[in-house]
């Protein structure tokens, strides 16, 4: 007998390439500093909780030596990187999910995004106030993902015996009883203490379940914000910290840096940020931004000419047809077929007509899964006879 196909792959989250990553975390633990570090836009910063009111949001540039080289390849007349979209959401509090701190209002921003940085402060100092009243990195960890917690099971409590009363003692249907086990599962995971994402759930069940947009479905990215001191002497996140995420959220990256001595890194010359990264004291923020990427489940490919060289971002494991949806919707219902190099074979021959020559410049269809760094000349026949971009 033949083997059962592999299931498909489903991740959670909203199947689409516009995603956004939020900055979360307890009032003053230095969420909008790292947005201004990010995006060097100026939002509300000052030393009081729940200063930043609305979220706000930047676009960030995901640095990337491979279109580095593709534009001093090309000298193009336009060249546009990747970026990334973060969203500074205001502080949350203990009792956030019972509405506490405005918590309805920031979780609901929340819900808006699609991965979280979560930002813990590990930095002392009295004249910035702790809403909990001291430094305990692993507490505020904890708070911040009970909030989120509390408030998915609230709604999947809800939502489960409202589905159920509605049969009225009839027997379910098929789709109703998959429906109420991916719901009691996910119940059961929060009761204990677990986040929705760690558990095993069925294709459909996620399909499912994604039509929640679940707080805590959401991948996570740890930013240890520590004193400019520590970090110059090059600390770690610290042992206690790691030990909380690998119980708790085991996998998922953990990014020490300091607000603070990034701010001063921006004001610093060339000459003087390379010693210090020679030294293992560079910025941090280039990890920041590749690690929110990633954690959207991002990669990008590129096309390239005289006109414009540019870095376009898709979701991993796309096909050709939705990465010419995202350079434009009618590609990808008039998409004919892509022309593909992979980067490393253009950097290794150096043109197009080389890497033909090499056997390395394919031409793919409607199936070929896209790969990072790939580049890409989309033949579609969108408003007439076939094109190419």
């Amino acid at each position: 007998m033949p083997k059962k196909a592999q299931e498909e792959k489903v991740l959670f989250g909203r199947p689409k390439n516009n995603v956004t990553i939020g900055l979360v975390g307890l009032p003053n633990v230095g969420k909008s500093s790292t947005f201004n570090l990010l995006g060097k836009l100026q939002v509300p910063a000052e030393n009081y909780p729940f200063c930043t009111i609305d979220p706000a949001v930047t676009s960030v540039v995901v640095p990337d030596e491979r279109f580095d080289f593709l534009a001093e390849k090309f000298k193009p007349a336009k060249e546009i990187q990747a970026v990334l979209a973060v969203t500074d959401i205001a502080g949350l509090v203990k009792g956030a999910a019972e509405g506490k701190g405005l918590g309805n209002e920031f979780l609901s921003n929340i819900a808006q995004v699609d991965a979280i940085f979560h930002v813990v402060r590990k930095f002392p100092g009295k004249k910035v106030e702790h809403v909990e009243g001291d430094i305990d990195p692993c507490r505020d960890l904890a708070i911040i993902r009970a909030e989120l917690q509390k408030k998915d099971l609230a709604r999947l409590e809800v939502a489960l015996e409202t589905d159920q009363k509605k049969v009225r003692g009839r027997k379910p249907t098929k789709e109703q009883e998959m429906q109420w086990a991916a719901l009691q599962k996910s119940i059961d995971l929060l009761k204990d203490g677990k986040d929705v994402r760690f558990g095993e759930f069925q294709a459909k069940e996620i399909y499912f379940l994604n039509t929640f947009n679940l707080l805590s479905a959401k991948p996570v990215v740890y930013l240890v914000n520590m004193g400019m001191k520590a970090y110059k002497e090059g600390k770690s996140a610290g042992k206690k910290i790691t030990a909380w995420v690998e119980e708790n959220t085991p996998g998922e990256p953990i990014i020490h840096y300091s607000a603070k001595y990034e701010s001063g890194w921006l004001k610093l010359d060339d000459d003087k940020k390379k010693k210090l990264t020679a030294k293992g004291v560079g910025s941090a923020i280039p990890k920041i931004i590749w690690a929110g990427y990633k954690a959207l489940k991002l990669m990008h490919f590129f096309t390239v000419g005289k006109d414009e060289v540019r870095a376009w971002s898709v979701r991993q494991r796309s096909k050709a047809p939705q990465a010419a949806g995202v350079i434009h919707g009618d590609f990808e219902k008039h998409f004919i077929s892509a022309d593909v190099m992979a980067y490393e074979d253009f950097k290794e021959h150096g043109s197009e007509p080389a890497v033909k020559s090499a056997g390395k410049l394919m031409t793919k269809g409607k199936d070929y899964v896209v790969n990072d760094g790939d580049i890409l000349h989309i033949k579609h026949n969108a408003g007439g006879a076939g094109k190419k971009k």
